[in-house]
């Protein structure tokens, strides 16, 4: 088997260098208790305090309104159910983050309302209808597409799919972030409270340096995760522009395939990611024969759990609902990288259809 391609990143990025370098040396420094007063703990505290300036500055927001959390589901979990008050409507787009509607369902109180979407994905801004807070996510998880800048008064973005790779839309409330998805270790989210919100806080207070979060705080990840966000928003530009260009190149490719069909917009999107679909084609299977060529990817098929229930994403845009496969491409990936791919698939679709009697 060739070696190894890692393309799904989506679900989570390889430990960025500069989060590596940090997280070793924090280790050694940020394991005291930040609310303590002797010297350990106050070197942990300025330690936290500083992956917070790091994350503030990175996102254009005040280091009082970062806190990080226990994980990327944490933060939607915490964020958007704090911005909804006891009967309140939420109005949330048809193709949210399993996250957004898991949390949605835990509160019977909520009026909520489920938002159609475009074949690209993305909502009719002239179409938003009565609510009392929008839960509109950056950009997806699966597609790609860019949500546009909409909605006004109290609005919840959940962003971990895009944090770092693409600015944060404008007129957030409240946003979320996910360390793992830009290259930051794994068990850090970050929660985003603007000053002034009517925020409160969903679950039981605890008495930590942060009142929005509960639990120890994981000072050594906080800082990598800073680290490895403050990287990836410096490098983006170059980065970006070299991996839109490659997904490009992997669009077009795939297209030539017969009976395929690439979802997601074509050109406002996140610059990593595509998501194809084969008809005639098992999504589970396709992945498996990828696999064992060497190629690491994700099925849309079942994406927001491993399950084999379609994707409610790529059913809400009208979009073929198996046979589908999702690439993400990593900081490293490389035209020749995309080529592989490119030349193995139309035999492994073939292969897969032909076994089935087509």
């Amino acid at each position: 088997m060739a070696a190894e391609l890692y393309l799904d990143t989506a679900s989570s990025e390889p430990l960025h260098p500069a989060a590596r370098e940090v997280l070793l040396a924090a280790l050694d420094h940020g394991y005291a208790d930040p609310r303590r007063l002797h010297s350990p703990a106050r070197n942990a505290r300025l330690l936290l305090d500083n992956a917070r300036e790091v994350v503030a500055q990175a996102l254009g927001a005040r280091r009082d309104e970062v806190s990080f959390t226990s994980s990327g589901t944490d933060a939607v979990h915490r964020g958007l159910l704090g911005l909804a008050p006891q009967g309140a409507t939420v109005a949330h787009s048809a193709v949210e983050h399993s996250a957004v509607l898991h949390a949605l369902a835990w509160r019977p109180d909520l009026t909520v309302r489920s938002l159609p979407v475009d074949a690209q994905g993305r909502v009719d801004p002239s179409d938003l209808g009565p609510y009392d807070v929008l839960a509109l996510q950056d950009a997806n998880h699966e597609v790609g597409t860019v949500q546009p800048a909409v909605g006004e008064g109290l609005v919840f973005r959940d962003a971990c799919a895009s944090m770092g790779r693409v600015p944060l839309r404008e007129g957030w409330s409240v946003a979320a972030g996910s360390a793992h998805k830009w290259g930051g270790p794994a068990g850090v989210g970050v929660l985003l409270v603007r000053k002034g919100v009517p925020w409160r806080t969903p679950f039981p207070v605890d008495d930590r340096v942060d009142e929005r979060v509960a639990g120890f705080e994981n000072v050594p990840a906080a800082l990598a995760a800073a680290a490895a966000l403050q990287a990836v928003v410096a490098e983006r530009e170059e980065v970006g522009a070299r991996q839109h260009a490659l997904v490009d190149r992997l669009r077009v490719g795939v297209s030539a395939i017969p009976d395929t069909e690439v979802v997601g917009d074509p050109v406002d999107r996140l610059p990593h990611l595509v998501t194809f679909s084969f008809l005639y084609v098992d999504g589970e299977a396709l992945v498996d024969a990828l696999n064992r060529r060497g190629f690491a990817v994700a099925s849309g098929s079942a994406c927001t759990a491993s399950t084999l229930e379609p994707s409610h994403v790529l059913a809400a845009m009208g979009a073929l609902t198996h046979g589908n496969v999702r690439v993400s491409l990593t900081r490293e990936a490389t035209a020749d990288d995309v080529d592989r791919l490119l030349a193995a698939l139309p035999e492994v679709v073939a292969d897969i259809r032909a076994e089935a009697g087509l």
